[in-house]
């Protein structure tokens, strides 16, 4: 599923988070699952990604028992952190108070679609990240066509 827009939402009292409707209606449980896992992210955001496109990209990892420096590092860091979310009847999601409160957020909150996942950011931090990357978009976008133009021409891929 692709995943676009930004949408402003409020995490309630008991730490629930309203999944945006123009999402959920997009989403089939077949392909993409019926919950999320939520995993930290860089510069303080929150990762959501579909359950089926976690467990995926997951599986895709090359297992062994002595896993390289970098893999075992990241394993450690995402996997025990990685919480999966069911969706309630309402459509929200019970985000746990400690990853709240290491993305240092408050009620109001930025979800952004950014391709595969969703990103949960604290409005004011996103506009500051937002200001930054726009002031760099020429040299951001070159930069990714770069990345992009081996999968382009059936070479590798920095993303499963």
């Amino acid at each position: 599923m692709l995943f676009t827009g930004e949408f402003e939402h409020t995490i309630d009292t008991k730490h629930r988070l309203a999944i945006p409707s123009e999402i959920r209606s997009r989403m089939d449980p077949e392909v993409d699952g019926e919950a999320f896992y939520l995993v930290p992210g860089p510069e303080g955001a929150l990762w959501l990604w579909p359950e089926r496109t976690f467990e995926r990209m997951a599986g895709a990892m090359e297992q062994s028992l002595l896993p390289a420096e970098e893999v075992l590092e990241f394993e450690e860091l995402m996997f025990p952190q990685a919480s999966r979310l069911g969706l309630d009847k309402a459509g929200r999601v019970h985000l746990p108070e400690r990853m709240i409160r290491h993305a240092g957020l408050g009620q109001q909150v930025m979800i952004l679609g950014v391709w595969d996942h969703l990103e949960i950011r604290d409005p004011e931090k996103w506009e500051e990240i937002r200001k930054k990357k726009l002031a760099r978009q020429g040299e951001i976008m070159l930069r990714a066509r770069r990345v992009m133009a081996p999968r382009q021409t059936g070479g590798g891929t920095d993303r499963p």
